[in-house]
């Protein structure tokens, strides 16, 4: 945290404990401090509130979140520890408990439970949008099909952030998350990943990025892109060029520490037509003279294309035959 994000010291607060299912709840003023003084807390309505988090920069959070975080009766989120990182930074005595995919299917009936009983609970990820990449959606659908109310507080989210940043296409885009961490299925989701007219946004790790790299950059060829990385944070870095280059540099370089996240521009839509074509007529060639396995693994090899693409391709043109 920077100096910027500090606060003055933070008055000792009384620590609520949530009521149970059935119990009255307690509807007494609540607060949360804003430049080291306290600022009551509107009573919040019962229902599910979907609150978006700082990614890194603690003051990213909005007013309203800020709010509903210190009006709720519980917090449930992913990582304790994580947001109480952020509870404690403004004054908010909230309870938290945890909800992520390790305990979603035990915790999720209390959850819905307490919302029956007119509970207003506050759910958040360990930094950004919940239900992107953690399994909040399911609470929120849980919520819905018991007639419960859904309440969205939009905010900070790292995809959109490392859009904005990348100064890559943005009208048509791709969330992707995580690739697969073993080599070969990822080779083959990047080479499904090829086809999508759109921009790419991944997240990545410091010790997969350079695999990732080299592997984004043999299968979707000679695009642009991006490395976001600590976006928000004090140690914020972008870093753009061509995918090979910013793979031998991955390669080469010590593994970079914290979020990251990769933004790749979309297929040229000439070139895609032009190297379909090839494909297509390097493959007509070889069927004439070889079985479709053996066509298959001699454009391979001279395209570089994923085999299973080519693979495909052929026994589409195989049967027109």
């Amino acid at each position: 945290m920077t100096g910027a994000d500090r606060t003055a010291k933070l008055p000792r607060m009384r620590t609520r404990t949530a009521p149970a299912a059935g119990r009255p709840l307690d509807r007494t003023t609540r607060s949360y401090l804003l430049n080291g003084q306290p600022v009551a807390a509107p009573a919040l309505p019962p229902g599910l509130h979907v609150v978006a988090t700082p990614i890194g920069n603690l003051r990213d959070v909005t007013l309203r979140a800020l709010e509903v975080l210190a009006a709720a009766d519980l917090i449930a989120c992913e990582d304790t520890r994580i947001t109480r990182k952020l509870v404690d930074h403004y004054g908010i005595a909230t309870p938290l408990t945890p909800y992520h995919d390790h305990n979603a299917a035990e915790a999720r009936p209390k959850l819905i439970a307490r919302l029956a009983a007119g509970a207003a609970i506050a759910l958040v990820s360990d930094a950004g949008t919940p239900l992107v990449s953690d399994p909040g959606f399911k609470l929120v659908r849980a919520a819905r099909e018991a007639g419960l109310s859904v309440t969205t507080l939009p905010g900070a989210s790292a995809v959109l952030a490392a859009l904005t940043v990348a100064g890559l296409p943005t009208d048509r885009f791709f969330f992707e998350g995580f690739l697969p961490a073993k080599e070969g299925q990822r080779r083959s989701r990047i080479a499904e990943l090829a086809r999508i007219p759109a921009t790419l946004v991944l997240f990545e790790t410091g010790p997969r990025l350079a695999g990732a790299l080299a592997d984004l950059a043999a299968g979707l060829g000679p695009r642009e892109g991006a490395i976001c990385r600590e976006l928000t944070k004090l140690y914020e870095e972008v870093r753009s060029g061509d995918l090979a280059t910013l793979a031998r540099d991955a390669a080469g370089a010590a593994e970079p520490r914290g979020e990251i996240i990769l933004v790749i521009a979309p297929p040229d839509p000439q070139a895609a037509a032009g190297d379909a074509a090839d494909l297509d007529a390097l493959l007509r060639r070889a069927l004439e003279r070889v079985s479709v396995k053996d066509a298959v693994g001699e454009v391979a090899a001279v395209t570089g294309r994923p085999r299973r693409e080519v693979y495909q391709r052929a026994l589409a043109l195989a049967k027109a035959r």
